[in-house]
């Protein structure tokens, strides 16, 4: 089949594309035709050797769609031929490619009315979003969150959702991204090139960042008393809070099909919609990644397989 792998830690220019052997299911695993695959933040920091993996050539991508094309032993509820989507397990890597195996459990059917491409795009933004919102930093009707951000994959899913939810949406971008986030249900819009958000936002009840750094520490200057804020641009745990009545929260962002199927029913409710998509085929791995790295893109970058 044919891949997108590295064969040692770099910058972009060590991705491969080439062809590999093709992926046998296990017990309790399927395999998928890939069909489209997402670029995430995590992609290029797998390549660059911020998470040590055990193996090399090492296939990269974490969330995919496509068609199973193989089921092993115990699998029961999917069968060869079933449209699915998903992301991979914790630690696992590999959807850059023309199949996968992975766990039956964690991959959930793709309905006629997402294509391969936008599931693809939601995948991995949906859980990490669900995730933040429903489960870390469970979003209450009437309350205000920040969202830092907001034209990202994740964010701009996450605007939606709390919009859905019943909050008041805060979130920051360029100003070439106003009407977008505005689009997407944000109530009010911060050009953070031109205003320090600390200085015209207070008092929210929970904060969402997506950016990490000097954005992530001084989101807690925004937050009441009691207030918590959740991070996924901090590394494994969430950052030390500056002040010692809020909470400082890392969604675990597991994998499950239940929020698979969420996603699922928010499109299909029309709560959410996916994000603004730009195309690649997996032979310009580079220059995906390379914007990818530069974050200055809105909505996702998705490989399109086949």
């Amino acid at each position: 089949m044919k891949a997108v792998f590295i064969e040692r830690y770099g910058g972009p220019t060590e991705l491969r594309y080439g062809e590999l052997p093709d992926p046998v299911a296990g017990p309790g695993e399927v395999v998928i035709d890939v069909h489209a695959a997402s670029i995430n933040a995590a992609d290029w920091k797998v390549r660059a050797g911020q998470y040590q993996q055990a193996k090399f050539p090492l296939i990269l991508g974490r969330d995919f769609s496509g068609v199973i094309s193989a089921a092993g032993d115990g699998v029961t509820d999917l069968k060869v031929g079933d449209a699915v989507f998903g992301v991979c397990e914790a630690g696992q890597e590999g959807a850059y490619a023309g199949k996968i195996a992975v766990k039956a459990a964690i991959v959930a059917r793709k309905p006629d009315t997402v294509s391969h491409v936008n599931a693809a795009a939601l995948a991995l933004t949906g859980l990490t979003a669900l995730s933040a919102l429903e489960d870390t930093l469970k979003l209450k009707p009437g309350e205000t969150i920040l969202i830092q951000g907001g034209a990202g994959g994740v964010a701009g899913f996450a605007i939606q959702l709390a919009k859905h939810i019943g909050a008041r949406v805060i979130t920051t971008a360029s100003a070439a991204n106003h009407d977008y986030v505005r689009g997407l249900g944000a109530d009010e819009i911060i050009d953070y090139n031109a205003i320090d958000f600390t200085k015209v936002v207070a008092n929210c009840d929970a904060v969402f960042d997506t950016v990490g750094g000097d954005v992530a520490q001084r989101s807690f200057a925004v937050l009441k008393p009691g207030g918590r804020a959740a991070f996924i641009a901090s590394g494994a745990q969430a950052p030390k809070p500056s002040r010692d009545d809020v909470s400082s929260l890392r969604p675990p962002v597991g994998r499950a099909r239940r929020h698979l199927e969420r996603i699922v029913d928010l499109v299909q409710a029309r709560a959410v919609r996916p994000p603004e998509i730009k195309l690649y085929p997996l032979s310009e791995a580079s220059g995906a990644h390379r914007l990818s790295e530069s974050r200055h893109f809105r909505g996702k970058l998705v490989f399109k397989v086949r």
